[in-house]
């Protein structure tokens, strides 16, 4: 069975079609590329397919590490914005309930969230220091 030079092409179009469906970190968009220029050498050059397998591999694979090693990072002018518990550090808010036994609550907006901290009564204000999962660490505010 040999390959020919149109299967990779089908395959190369075929990976970069899913790479738009999928969000797949670009890895079908490098695989996808790496088929079509095999596909074009394959043209050019006659190949056997076991040479053609090999050259695909290591294509698609230096590709998408070069990609990953050189791809640009985007930076974003709100950091903890999918980070919500994160973006109440440094915040003073007024427990709603007491923190008895290091655990308590606070009302914050439209929600409630535990606070754990040293023993302070209903009422008091506290700063949030520190998120853990859905807590706040908190410290009696001045």
């Amino acid at each position: 069975m040999d390959l020919l030079y149109w299967h990779w092409l089908v395959l190369g179009l075929g990976l970069l079609c899913a790479e738009m469906l999928i969000a797949s970190e670009f890895v079908l968009l490098w695989m996808g590329v790496s088929a079509v220029v095999v596909g074009l050498l394959t043209m050019l050059l006659p190949l056997n397919w076991q040479i053609e397998l090999v050259l695909f591999g290591v294509l698609s694979i230096v590709s998408y590490f070069t990609y990953r090693k050189f791809r640009p990072t985007i930076e974003n002018d709100k950091p903890t914005l999918n980070r919500r518990g994160h973006s109440y550090i440094g915040r003073v808010f007024e427990l709603s309930e007491a923190i008895v036994n290091g655990m308590g609550k606070v009302h914050v907006d439209d929600s409630q969230w535990r606070v754990s901290g040293p023993d302070t009564a209903a009422g008091s204000r506290v700063r949030v220091i520190e998120v853990d999962g859905t807590t706040f660490k908190v410290e009696l505010a001045e």
